[in-house]
C-alpha cells in the first residue's frame, strides 16, 4: 500500500479548520462546491466535481468514520474511481506557533499509478484552497481550481 501525505499550515485557529473539513458547507468551500451530506459520523458525504461549464467530471462517495473536534476527520472511500474504493482520507490538526498544522493523508492506495500522480498535485492545490479559505473566507473549490491537466 501507498499514500498521499501532505503538511500545510494555516493562520486560523483549529476550530475554524476543522469546521471547514468536517462539515458539508466548508468542504463545500475549498474542494468541490457540490457537496452534500449530514456531517455525522456513519453518513455519507457525496463530492460531485462539474467543469466550468456543468459539465460532470466525477463524484465520491466518502462515508465519515471520525469526527474529533479536537483535530482529527476520517473519510472511507465508498465510491468513485476504482483506484480510491477503499482508502480512506484523513486529516489530524495540531496547532503550533500561530499556526493550525493540517497533517493530510490519502491513504491505502493499491499501487502508485500514474493517476495517484495527479491526485496527489491536486489534493496540494486542494488543501491550499483549504489554507486560503480558512485564512480569507474564500477558497477556489471545484470548479475553479487549478487545472493541472486534461484529467481536471
Amino acid at each position: 500500500m501507498v499514500d498521499i501525505l501532505h503538511r500545510v499550515g494555516a493562520l486560523a485557529p483549529l476550530e475554524k479548520v476543522y469546521e471547514a473539513i468536517a462539515t458539508p458547507h466548508g468542504v463545500a468551500s475549498w474542494w468541490t462546491k457540490d457537496t452534500t451530506g449530514e456531517g455525522t459520523v456513519g453518513s455519507t458525504l457525496t463530492t460531485t466535481f462539474n467543469d466550468a461549464t456543468g459539465k460532470r467530471l466525477g463524484a465520491f462517495e466518502l462515508e465519515i468514520t471520525e469526527l474529533d473536534p479536537a483535530g482529527s476527520v476520517d473519510w472511507l472511500v465508498t465510491a468513485g474511481p476504482d483506484e480510491w474504493i477503499g482508502t480512506h482520507i484523513h486529516f489530524d490538526l495540531k496547532e503550533e506557533d500561530g499556526f493550525t498544522i493540517v497533517l493530510f493523508g490519502h491513504t491505502g492506495w493499491k499501487e502508485p499509478v500514474e493517476f495517484m500522480n495527479h491526485c496527489s498535485t491536486k489534493w496540494a492545490t486542494f488543501l491550499m484552497s483549504l489554507k486560503q479559505f480558512v485564512e480569507t473566507g474564500t477558497g477556489d473549490p471545484s470548479p475553479h481550481d487549478v487545472q493541472i491537466s486534461n484529467w481536471h
